[in-house]
């Protein structure tokens, strides 16, 4: 039992008894529920601190078996994506796979580090946000152990062959030959190729610094889709919100 000093970001809260809160936060540390006194009341110190989304330093209460909010210093609320319907629907998709892939007590600092940059990308730029959430799935499923490989053909591992497809039974690109023989590989263009590789190895503060055309945006929205729903065995939509 003590107080514990935190940083996070909510990523869902739900209504508990007539004033209170239940919220989920995401740590460097992975996620805790936490029940939030009085933060419903409108003058309450906690209302924005518990609103989803709200990235800031939380002040924990650790009771025997439970957690309570006691204060925060709110650093970030994502403003922008509050005022923009398809911001949300996008942002509300990404922290639904978020949610599923965390637990308590996991070193979580890579995928909360991603998801703030993701969501900051949504936020504050114009950047195409297909291209962004399939740029988010790679790197995420890259972070959770499913990294495609990229310096090789997936079957043949030669790396002096031409490289056209992905393969979603051999996790990684392919060369043309081999994906003669994969019914479920996908021909990509070299741009899409060299977008899987750059998303791969790309550092955290430069991975949405590129872009592509209609086409390759499109590629890689297919890949990163099905790669996920794959590796997570779950189908991840955007659901419209209203």
């Amino acid at each position: 039992m003590g107080i514990l000093k935190l940083k996070g970001i909510v990523i869902s809260e739900n209504n508990s008894s007539d004033y209170d809160k239940m919220v989920t936060i995401l740590t460097p540390n992975g996620k805790i529920g936490c029940a939030a006194r009085g933060a419903r009341r409108p003058k309450s110190a906690l209302m924005a601190a518990t609103q989803f989304l709200c990235f800031g330093d939380y002040l924990i209460y650790q009771g025997v078996n439970s957690y309570s909010i006691n204060s925060c210093e709110v650093n970030e609320v994502f403003y922008n994506i509050r005022m923009d319907l398809d911001k949300l629907q996008y942002a509300s998709h990404i922290t639904k796979i978020i949610n599923d892939v965390t637990d308590e007590n996991q070193n979580t600092y890579k995928i909360l580090q991603l998801f703030l940059n993701t969501l900051y990308v949504l936020s504050e730029t114009d950047k195409n946000m297909d291209l962004a959430i399939s740029i988010f799935k790679l790197k995420l499923l890259s972070l959770l152990g499913f990294t495609p490989i990229i310096d090789r053909c997936s079957n043949c591992n030669r790396n002096d062959t031409k490289l056209s497809h992905f393969s979603f039974r051999d996790n990684g690109l392919k060369c043309s030959i081999c994906a003669k023989q994969d019914k479920g590989a996908i021909e990509i263009s070299e741009a899409t190729i060299n977008a899987i590789k750059y998303i791969v190895l790309a550092p955290p503060k430069k991975l949405f610094s590129f872009n592509l055309s209609e086409n390759g945006i499109k590629e890689l929205e297919i890949v990163s889709k099905i790669y996920l729903n794959e590796k997570l065995d779950k189908e991840y939509k955007i659901d419209k919100i209203f």
